[in-house]
C-alpha cells in the first residue's frame, strides 16, 4: 500500500534488469525537468519514449494517463472510454460504499457486462495533472532570511492563495501549490477534476485482498491487487456531476497493454503519485519514532482493531460498514511495526548519527558555513527536547481522540455553524446554506457507524 498523501505526480524511475550486470538505478524525478536530469541515461538503458511523450502540456502523453484516485492512490487509464484501473486496496472503500447484505460486492466481487451496469460511486474523485509550474521565485516573494517562522508561513500562505486563486479564474480546474525538498522548492499543480466515477469490476474479496494483514507490506505478494473503474464526463467531455446521460470520458491519452510479457533486461519505470517521505529526518527524529511515537501509535491501534473485530463478528450489516474503516486503522497498524522493525534492524539511528558527524566536520572546515548553518542540529536536537516532552500526549491524542471516535470528528463539522450563530449579528443565510450543507453529510455518516463501536 502506499504512503498517502502528497498531490504530486512524480517519476519513480525503477530502472533495473541490466544485461550484465542486473543493476537497479532507484530514485524519484519530477516529469517536467526529466529531459533535463536523467533522460540520456535513461535512453542509454533502453527508453524508446521521448521527454514529450513521458510528459507534455500540449499534447496527450504518459502523464494525462496517470491520475490521482480519490483521497492519494494511483490510478491508470487504460482505454480510450474512459476505462481506470487501480488497486483493490485503492478502490477498498468505495466498493463499500455501494456493497450490501443483499448485494455484497465487497465480498462477491462485480462485473458490469455493459456501461449501464456500472456503479455510480458518491463522492469519489479522479484528478488529471494537467500542468506542472515551478512558482519557487513567486511564492518566496516578501520572505527573507531574517523572518520568523511563523511570519514566514503566513507569508507563504498569503502568496500561496494569490496563485492558486490565479491559476483557475475563468476556468474549471483547480490547483494547489506544494512545497518539495522541505520548503525549499515550491510547485503549481493545476488539475481537471471529474466527478462522475463507476464501478466497473472488482475481485471478490478473498482475492484482492488475500493475505490480508499477514501479507500487507511484504514481499513477494501472491494478491489479486486491482479494480477497474470508469470516468465519465457530460457532452463535452467535461467533468460534470453524475448523470445518466453522461458518457464514458476520452483522454488524451491511454495506457497500451500488451500480452506479450517481458524479457530481462527490458527497461522498465513507474509513473505515480507517492507520498511523503521522511527520508531526510535526523537521527533526533529516527530515535523518538523507534522509542516512543511508532509503538503508540501500534498499541493505540491494536486496541482499535479489537473492538471493532469484535464488533464486526456480531452481523454481516456490521462487517460491511466497518470493512474499510478496519482496513485503513489495519495499514498503518502493520506499517510502522515494519518500520520500527526496519529502522532497528538496519542501524539508522546510527547511520544518521554518522552524517551529522560529517555534517559538523564540513562546518569546521568551513567557517562562513559555520556562521549560517552552525546551530542547525543543535537547534534541532533542542527541538526534539521539547517535543519528547509532549509527544506521548500529543500521539494519544491524535490516535485515541482526533482518530478514534468518529463522533467527535463529525462534531467538529458543527464548528462554522456555531461559530455563525455567536455572532451578533446574526446572517440567518449563511446559518441556513449551513445547516443545509450539514445535513447532506448526516445520512453518509450514519450508514456506516454503530454506536456501540464508536
Amino acid at each position: 500500500m502506499t504512503k498517502p498523501r502528497n498531490y504530486l505526480i512524480l517519476l519513480i524511475m525503477l530502472i533495473s534488469l541490466f544485461r550484465l550486470p542486473v543493476k537497479a538505478d532507484e530514485g524519484m524525478w519530477i516529469p517536467m525537468f526529466i529531459e533535463r536530469l536523467n533522460y540520456q541515461d535513461m535512453k542509454e538503458m533502453g527508453l524508446q519514449l521521448t521527454p514529450e511523450e513521458i510528459y507534455s502540456v500540449n499534447s496527450g502523453s504518459l502523464k494525462d494517463a496517470i491520475v490521482i484516485f480519490g483521497r492519494g492512490c494511483t490510478g491508470e487509464i487504460i482505454s480510450d472510454q474512459g476505462l481506470l484501473l487501480t488497486n483493490h486496496h485503492c478502490g477498498y472503500g468505495s466498493i463499500q460504499s455501494v456493497s450490501t447484505v443483499e448485494n455484497d460486492h465487497l465480498s462477491d466481487g462485480f462485473w458490469a457486462s455493459s456501461f449501464d451496469e456500472e456503479i455510480p460511486i458518491p463522492g469519489l474523485t479522479v484528478q488529471f495533472l494537467i500542468r506542472m509550474d515551478d512558482v519557487t521565485a513567486r511564492m518566496l516573494e516578501g520572505v527573507d532570511a531574517s523572518m520568523s517562522e511563523s511570519d514566514r508561513s503566513a507569508k507563504l500562505r498569503e502568496n500561496r492563495k494569490a496563485i492558486e486563486e490565479e491559476a483557475t479564474a475563468d476556468n474549471h480546474y483547480n490547483a494547489v501549490v506544494k512545497d518539495y525538498f522541505e520548503g525549499n522548492e515550491f510547485f503549481l499543480l493545476t488539475y481537471e477534476t471529474f466527478r462522475d466515477i463507476r464501478l466497473a469490476g472488482t475481485p471478490p474479496e478473498a482475492i484482492g485482498k488475500y493475505g490480508a494483514d499477514t501479507d500487507n507490506w511484504m514481499w513477494p505478494r501472491h494478491t489479486g491487487d486491482f479494480a477497474m473503474f470508469r470516468v465519465y464526463a457530460d457532452a463535452d467531455n467535461k467533468p460534470a456531476d453524475y448523470s445518466a446521460d453522461n458518457k464514458p470520458f476520452k483522454p488524451r491519452h491511454s495506457l497500451p497493454i500488451s500480452i506479450a510479457g517481458v524479457e530481462k533486461g527490458d527497461f522498465s519505470m513507474i509513473l505515480g503519485n507517492p507520498g511523503s517521505t521522511d527520508r531526510y529526518l535526523t537521527s533526533y527524529g529516527v530515535d523518538l519514532a523507534i522509542k516512543e511515537s511508532n509503538p503508540t501509535i501500534v498499541k493505540i491501534r491494536e486496541e482499535k482493531l479489537r473492538i471493532m473485530r469484535e464488533g464486526m463478528e456480531t452481523s454481516e450489516k456490521t462487517r460491511l460498514q466497518y470493512a474499510s474503516k478496519y482496513a485503513g486503522t489495519a495499514n498503518y497498524w502493520k506499517y510502522f511495526i515494519g518500520q520500527t522493525k526496519g529502522l532497528k534492524s538496519l542501524k539508522v539511528a546510527d547511520k544518521k548519527r554518522r552524517i551529522e558527524a560529517d555534517f559538523n566536520q564540513w562546518l569546521d572546515n568551513n567557517p562562513a558555513m559555520a556562521v549560517k548553518y552552525g546551530e542547525s542540529l543543535p537547534l534541532i536536537e533542542a527541538a526534539y527536547e521539547k517535543i519528547g516532552e509532549v509527544n506521548l500526549a500529543r500521539g494519544y491524542m491524535s490516535e485515541a481522540v482526533m482518530r478514534g471516535p468518529e463522533i467527535l470528528g463529525y462534531a467538529n463539522r458543527f464548528n462554522k455553524l456555531v461559530e455563525l450563530l455567536d455572532e451578533k449579528d446574526q446572517d440567518n443565510e449563511a446559518i441556513q446554506k449551513e445547516i443545509e450543507k450539514l445535513k447532506e453529510g448526516v445520512e453518509d455518516h450514519f450508514k456506516n457507524n454503530n454506536a456501540g463501536i464508536d
